[in-house]
């Protein structure tokens, strides 16, 4: 398996975030825990972009899709 090409800082500024540590530490203090049954990209703190970026990462199992599933994680638990 090939290491992940993107890293979570990556998918911050990709989603138009701030992407320093402390930024993102924050954010997921913020939205943590999901809402059971929430899938990440049905979260209701996305813009609808946002969302539509994460749900076609997804379903299209791009580049991206290792690090969209990180932050899933990290938000879920």
């Amino acid at each position: 398996m090939e290491p992940s090409i993107h890293q979570l800082g990556d998918l911050f500024r990709q989603l138009g975030l701030p992407d320093d540590p402390a930024s993102i530490e924050s954010f997921i203090a913020t939205h943590r825990p999901l809402p059971a049954g929430v899938a990440l990209a049905d979260a209701s703190f996305w813009t609808p972009s946002q969302a539509q970026f994460l749900r076609e990462e997804l379903s299209d199992d791009a580049d991206w899709a290792e690090i969209v599933d990180t932050l899933g994680s990290l938000l879920a638990s």
